[in-house]
């Protein structure tokens, strides 16, 4: 069922159409004790977005979105986690690391990867990390703005390398049982719905770019939270 009101024509939400090749979006939203009367419909939205292949996997970047009008992410910022569906590993990341390595013991040589866990947990690096280990809005300490108050500054965002994944969308399998942590009472997410495919706009706002597959939006409902509504584009 598609829910549609006057506030959808408007709120930051509706646009979220600048993506390429999406695989997960994820939207938290705040948890009953954190609701918010003056901001019912606020909540962080998290893509997952597969932007190449590798030989054994792929690189995604993935961009949290603050849409909650007045609720900053504080210091010492949020910390994201989430299950591999299948034995992937991380080979490298940029904008972001993972809090443990795990047990790597299979791979041999000089070639390790930057976390074998089965669950990572991934924090954003602090500012002034050296450039190559920057992408754009990553590396401020996990410290988010909210929209409201500064939307330039209300989005974080870090890039994957993610192996022994698969190499297509028939077999690339998508993270499950997302976490997100920040000051306060914390966040949650639902089950994830097919939504229709997202669109890039390039720089120069001249050419669009069809994602190869459907996105997933994921929404939880809870008391006092807001109900869920589909993306039509």
């Amino acid at each position: 069922m598609v829910f549609k009101s006057a506030y959808q024509l408007w709120h930051p939400l509706s646009v979220l159409n600048l993506s390429i090749w999406p695989v997960l979006l994820l939207v938290f939203s705040q948890r009953s004790m954190a609701f918010d009367p003056l901001d019912p419909f606020g909540n962080i939205t998290i893509k997952w977005d597969v932007i190449s292949w590798t030989p054994d996997g792929y690189v995604a970047t993935v961009t949290m979105n603050n849409f909650q009008m007045y609720r900053h992410i504080m210091s010492p910022g949020w910390t994201l986690g989430w299950n591999w569906a299948k034995k992937e590993v991380i080979w490298s990341m940029v904008g972001a690391q993972t809090t443990e390595q795990g047990d790597c013991s299979k791979f041999k040589g000089g070639n390790m990867p930057h976390c074998c866990k089965r669950n990572p947990v991934v924090v954003d690096l602090l500012p002034g990390v050296p450039y190559n280990q920057q992408i754009s809005n990553c590396c401020k300490g996990g410290v988010v703005s909210s929209w409201g108050q500064d939307p330039s500054a209300a989005v974080s965002a870090f890039q994957v390398s993610v192996g022994l994944a698969g190499t297509s969308n028939k077999t690339v399998k998508l993270p499950k049982n997302f976490t997100l942590l920040a000051p306060g009472p914390g966040y949650t997410c639902g089950p994830a719905t097919i939504v229709p495919s997202t669109v890039y706009l390039t720089p120069d706002r001249r050419r669009k770019t069809q994602a190869l597959s459907n996105s997933i939006y994921v929404f939880l409902l809870v008391k006092n939270c807001i109900k869920p509504y589909f993306f039509t584009f």
